[in-house]
C-alpha cells in the first residue's frame, strides 16, 4: 500500500491563513473588552461603613449592578479623609474593575492639606460621573440642650476650652464646616477626627463631643429617632428633607454655605469604552425610581455630570476650597 503524499499548502493559502490569524489576534482584545464587565467590580469608599458616602455608594452600586449584570461591591478603606482609599485606587490596574467614590474631601480639599500624598485628583484618575450633591447638618446630642444655631454659639462662647466637635476625619467637609463655623462665629472648639461619619455620629450621640458636622443622608435616621438634635444645615437654603431646620446662613451666620458632593472615578488610563459603559450605567442608576426617591428623602440632589463636565467641576471645587483653607488657616497637625 502506497503512502499518501504529504499535504502541501500553496503560498496563496498560507498567506490567507496568516491574514486570518492576524485578524483574529487583533479582534481578541476588542472582543474581550466588549464583554466588560465579566467579573465583580469594586467600588472603594474612603470612609468607614455607616457614613453618608458609604450610604450613597451602596445605593448607587446596587442600581449599577442591576444594570451591568455583575456585582458592584462596596469596599471601605477609611483613613486620611479618604486619601488611603484614593491612593489605592489610583495605583490599581486601569481595567474598570476598581473604582473610587470621590468626594469633596478626597478630590478638592485633600490636595491642599496633603500636598505630598502623591495623588492628583485630576491626573491620577479618569472622571466617570458626578453622582450627587447634598448639604451638611450641624447636630448635637439631645442631652446638650442645644437646639438652635444661636444656642450653639452661646454654649461655645461660655465653654471656650471645653467644647469639641466631630467629623468624618481631617479634611472632610464636616471638618471644614466646623472650622468655618469657628471662624465666622468667632468661637473656639476642638476638632475630633473620626474614621468616618458613622463613628463621628456615635461620638455625638454619646456626648463625647458637643456638636458634629456631617452630610445629611446618614444623619437623618438618628435625627428622626431622636438620638441627635438637628441644629442647622450648612447650605444657604433649607433642605427639603428637614424643612423645619434653619440654615446657618439665615440664622446666626449670614453667608455660610457649604455643600458636599460625591462622584465615581477610575484609575488614569482606563479605556474610553469602559468609561463610557460606566457612565451610561451611572446615568441609568440615577434615573431609577428607587435611587431618585431615596436621594430626595435624604436631602440629596441628583447631580449627574459625565466625564469632562465632572472634571471641570472638580477643578473649580479645588480652587474654591483652596481659598477657604487659606482664609481659615487650616492645616493638618
Amino acid at each position: 500500500m502506497k503512502a499518501s503524499a504529504p499535504f502541501r499548502f500553496s503560498k496563496t493559502r498560507l498567506a490567507a491563513m496568516a491574514a486570518a490569524l492576524a485578524c483574529a489576534a487583533l479582534a481578541a482584545p476588542a472582543q474581550a473588552q466588549s464583554k466588560y464587565p465579566s467579573r465583580p467590580i469594586s467600588l472603594v469608599v474612603g470612609y468607614a461603613a455607616g457614613g453618608s458616602t458609604d450610604k450613597l455608594a451602596r445605593l448607587v452600586a446596587q442600581a449599577m449592578q442591576d444594570d451591568l449584570g455583575q456585582s458592584v461591591v462596596v469596599e471601605n478603606r477609611p483613613g486620611a479623609a479618604g486619601n488611603l482609599g484614593a491612593s489605592a485606587v489610583a495605583l490599581a490596574n486601569p481595567d474598570g474593575y476598581t473604582l473610587f467614590m470621590a468626594t469633596v474631601s478626597s478630590h478638592a480639599i485633600n490636595p491642599w492639606l496633603y500636598p505630598k500624598s502623591g495623588v492628583d485628583p485630576l491626573k491620577s484618575f479618569e472622571h466617570v460621573a458626578l453622582v450627587a450633591r447634598y448639604p451638611l447638618l450641624m447636630a448635637a446630642t439631645p442631652n446638650s440642650g442645644i437646639k438652635t444655631p444661636e444656642e450653639a454659639l452661646t454654649f461655645l462662647r461660655n465653654n471656650p476650652s471645653g467644647a469639641f466637635y466631630s467629623s468624618a476625619g481631617v479634611g472632610s467637609a464636616g471638618h471644614l464646616s466646623g472650622e468655618l463655623f469657628k471662624l465666622m462665629g468667632k468661637v473656639s472648639m476642638t476638632h475630633v477626627a473620626y474614621k468616618g461619619g458613622g463613628p463621628a455620629m456615635m461620638g455625638a450621640m454619646s456626648g463625647e463631643v458637643s456638636v458634629m458636622f456631617d452630610p445629611i443622608p446618614a444623619m437623618l435616621p438618628q435625627v428622626k429617632a431622636g438620638k441627635l438634635t438637628a441644629i442647622a444645615v450648612t447650605s444657604n437654603l433649607r433642605s427639603p428633607a428637614l424643612p423645619d431646620v434653619p440654615s446657618l446662613n439665615e440664622q446666626a451666620l449670614p453667608g455660610f454655605d457649604v455643600t458636599s458632593w460625591a462622584g465615581i472615578v477610575a484609575p488614569a488610563k482606563t479605556a474610553p469604552e469602559i468609561l463610557q459603559r460606566l457612565r451610561a450605567s451611572v446615568a441609568r442608576a440615577l434615573d431609577t425610581p428607587r435611587v431618585k426617591a431615596t436621594l430626595q428623602a435624604d436631602g440629596a440632589q441628583v447631580s449627574f455630570l459625565p466625564g469632562e463636565q465632572f472634571r471641570v467641576f472638580n477643578q473649580a471645587e479645588i480652587s474654591r476650597w483652596g481659598e477657604v483653607i487659606r482664609n481659615a488657616k487650616i492645616s493638618v497637625q
